[in-house]
């Protein structure tokens, strides 16, 4: 069976947003179209405590987007984004969520990131997704959503590792950073990932 995930289309990743992805609401309706062509759709959403450690304002030393080692994994520094219970964190009334049967939310430990919708960044924890994806029968994913360079390219990642046959659909995504989004395609694609245009 094939599964539907969406990846964080939250308010602070779309236009006006706390971390605003260049052109993310571009690919509202087309996750919105593509919904009705899959038995299952989940959904993902980050969901910070305040004073996550990811963020540059709990440092009074770091800029935004500059890169620390937080836990020893390396750590980009966000503006303070997708705060629990914000206008920021919720999912964007523009998305359908009718066909969305359960919402799996991510980085709610202060001490390390959750890029991916399946484990937090140092893999210490798991959120529960690939067990319930495992669990309904599903062997292939499309990952879509924001944004293209981490979240999205992360939860594919995690996916292929896991066993699912993974796809990231490329123009239902959008990065922060273009470069970025072509140097992990390659390595997606290497390691045995599909980069598709259309379903």
């Amino acid at each position: 069976m094939k599964a539907l995930i969406i990846v964080d289309i939250q308010n602070d990743f779309l236009q006006g947003g706390r971390l605003a992805v260049k052109g993310g609401n571009e690919v509202i309706p087309i996750i919105n179209s593509i919904q009705e062509k899959f038995d299952l759709v989940v959904a993902t959403q980050d969901w910070h405590p305040e004073g996550h450690k990811s963020f540059a304002s709990q440092y009074s030393n770091k800029k935004e987007y500059e890169k620390i080692e937080l836990n020893n994994i390396k750590q980009t520094l966000w503006p303070d984004h997708c705060v629990q219970n914000t206008f920021g964190a919720e999912i964007s009334s523009e998305l359908n969520q009718n066909k969305i049967e359960a919402i799996f939310r991510k980085g709610m430990n202060s001490n390390v990131d959750s890029y991916s919708g399946f484990f937090d960044n140092g893999k210490l924890k798991c959120t529960g997704l690939g067990d319930f994806l495992k669990g309904r029968g599903v062997n292939e994913v499309f990952v879509c959503g924001l944004a293209a360079d981490y979240c999205v390219y992360f939860t594919a990642k995690d996916a292929l590792e896991l066993g699912f046959k993974s796809n990231i659909i490329e123009n239902a995504t959008k990065a922060i950073n273009l470069v970025n989004f072509e140097n992990s395609k390659k390595k997606f694609i290497k390691n045995g990932g599909n980069v598709i245009n259309d379903i």
